[in-house]
């Protein structure tokens, strides 16, 4: 057994329910928590453990409330850090690759992730025994991210994945209708992955001869609007300012 799960009573604050679903029905599983409210399991069991807290006598979590998908690339690391700032403005406005500001000629080879790139979170509600829990995956595969579709389990999961897909480039297998449903038809790259260039790939225009709209290579240059710097100050600054 893991030793994670030998300390289990400490996570669920009291809910005696809860620990013994996990004492009863996951000994067989290795799993960690990230906090009282977020359990980690591996991407092979996903299915399996997502079936067993779907339907169980003890807490059935009835409802998949939300699924949430996050890309780890340069996880922890601050563009806005007014220390390292100076008169031309923070790194986000001044490099030409900094995170999430890449311009369709540029990519990104090293994301820094902690483990994994892409991870999916799933926010469960059990209604009959007022629990919520999170459980996250992360996908192993970081340059073509791919998790088994939960929409046997959860009817609900079908367009949170759909979404998932067009935002994140995550593939749900065995997903029935896995198609992008908030980007348009032929939309290149997925706009929530932090090396998306901020201009994005191409821009959509109307055009008078042909009378219907086209897309064209991108025709504006990136530009991040900089906030200021407030740095502290005493009175004689503020007098001779």
């Amino acid at each position: 057994m893991n030793n994670q799960n030998k300390n289990i009573n400490k996570n669920f604050s009291g809910n005696t329910k809860l620990e013994k679903l996990f004492e009863e029905k996951f000994c067989s599983f290795d799993y960690f928590f990230e906090n009282n409210n977020t359990v980690i399991f591996d991407e092979s069991d996903s299915i399996k453990v997502l079936t067993i807290l779907q339907d169980n006598s003890l807490v059935k979590f009835e409802i998949l409330i939300d699924l949430i998908a996050i890309d780890y690339s340069d996880y922890e690391v601050s563009e806005w850090n007014t220390k390292n700032a100076n008169n031309l403005g923070y790194s986000r406005g001044i490099k030409k690759d900094s995170s999430g500001r890449y311009t369709y000629e540029t990519a990104k080879k090293n994301f820094n992730q902690p483990k994994h790139r892409f991870s999916v979170i799933y926010n469960l509600l059990s209604v009959t025994s007022n629990t919520r829990l999170n459980v996250k995956v992360y996908c192993k595969n970081d340059e073509n991210p791919t998790l088994p579709s939960v929409t046997s389990i959860w009817s609900s999961a079908n367009w949170y994945e759909r979404e998932a897909y067009d935002l994140f480039g995550i593939i749900f297998s065995n997903h029935p209708d896995l198609r992008r449903l908030l980007t348009d038809y032929g939309f290149i790259g997925y706009p929530l992955r932090k090396d998306f260039p901020l201009i994005g790939n191409v821009e959509v225009n109307y055009d008078l001869k042909k009378e219907r709209v086209i897309y064209q290579p991108v025709t504006i240059k990136p530009r991040v609007l900089i906030p200021k710097v407030i740095r502290d100050t005493n009175k004689e600054d503020d007098k001779n300012a």
